[in-house]
């Protein structure tokens, strides 16, 4: 790559694109002639204020969503979010109905069940999370507040590839590691929420998209800042926001508008995936994926080698050919690769490839 910079397979934080981190580094220390940088600029100031409703109008735009929809930015993280659902929402004698399909999807329930009652409305936990529950299997609770999903899982490498039906009941997502990365209805949600660490930006900010309706009146005993209903009346401005990661989050919305929006991202991403699950398909069982077919993320590609021994060897050789960040997770083991919107297809060429020279040379 260009810049002396490597492929970079980690998941997160993550691989920025390139055409961004130049546009922010060009406009660093004199932003649009203030004399200046952004990392400065009050986020009361009139050239702020432009930065933070673009990136809002762009995020929408992308979505396809209209003015029934806000765009909160809130500090403190996607897991910061396990906290505020319920304390906003499984409220008045409800509950908040979880889906364990990972481990992020496990702390959001675990979260719940601190501040009360929660249900389980489907788990694939008992096969080490390696498919998504189907819409088959989810059984919600009569009391349901919502159905909380963790929408891609970055750990366990799968994904949901249809939108739950939860007759009427409002369906809230983690989208932290698929935010932005392909085509969906956005309107079935009544809100999401994303740590942009991951698809959208440098860590710091966690991205909220909501229906206003469902957010406009949070319950009056919680803290201010953990009201929804304080970000929504005051545009993500009562206190000093995340202002760079909004500045970056922008520029990374405005540079997938560039590349055609969600639907040519998708249809990349699905090209980009393929080209590393052939690698493994076809490698006479060298390479194993954990998740199931029809579960297989197109952001975080896991699978293991014939032993631990050789898995230490390919991350330490494949950071010797430029690729970073391969090594999975503790909790699964073997390695992971994370090809968010920003990796482009060179680079996943370029892994497929290792992994080819390195089964030959290994079998």
């Amino acid at each position: 790559m260009e810049n002396n910079r490597v492929y970079n397979f980690n998941p997160g934080p993550a691989m920025l694109p390139l055409e961004v981190l130049k546009e922010a580094q060009s406009e660093m220390l004199n932003f649009k002639n203030s004399g200046m940088s952004i990392l400065e600029i009050s986020h009361r100031a009139k050239e702020y204020d432009e930065v933070h409703n673009q990136a809002k109008a762009d995020i929408k735009e992308l979505m396809g969503l209209g003015d029934d929809y806000e765009v909160l930015f809130i500090q403190g993280g996607a897991s910061m979010q396990f906290n505020m659902v319920p304390q906003n929402f499984a409220i008045d004698g409800k509950i908040g109905n979880y889906i364990l399909s990972g481990s992020f999807a496990s702390k959001a329930y675990k979260e719940a069940c601190i501040l009360g009652e929660a249900h389980v409305a489907a788990s694939s936990k008992e096969i080490q999370f390696k498919h998504i529950p189907t819409q088959e299997e989810i059984n919600l609770s009569d009391n349901a507040a919502y159905l909380h999903v963790c929408y891609n899982n970055t750990i366990y490498g799968t994904e949901y590839h249809y939108i739950p039906e939860t007759k009427g009941i409002p369906l809230i997502a983690d989208m932290s590691s698929d935010m932005l990365s392909r085509p969906l209805d956005f309107s079935k949600f009544s809100l999401i929420y994303a740590g942009v660490q991951k698809n959208l930006g440098p860590a710091g900010v966690c991205l909220v998209v909501a229906r206003k309706s469902f957010i406009e009146n949070s319950p009056q005993a919680l803290p201010t800042m953990l009201r929804y209903d304080t970000y929504g009346k005051n545009n993500s401005l009562y206190n000093t926001p995340p202002a760079f990661g909004i500045y970056m989050v922008g520029k990374v919305a405005a540079w997938i508008k560039k590349q055609g929006g969600l639907e040519a991202m998708g249809k990349l991403n699905a090209a980009k995936a393929k080209v590393i699950y052939d690698a493994i398909d076809n490698s006479n069982g060298f390479y194993r994926g954990h998740a199931d077919k029809d579960s297989r993320s197109l952001m975080n590609i896991t699978f293991r080698l014939p032993s631990e021994e050789l898995e230490a060897k390919f991350a330490a050789e494949a950071r010797q050919h430029e690729l970073c960040g391969v090594k999975g997770h503790r909790s699964v083991g073997g390695m992971r690769t994370s090809i968010y919107n920003a990796m482009p297809m060179e680079g996943c060429q370029a892994l497929a490839a290792f992994m080819e020279k390195f089964k030959n040379e290994n079998v």
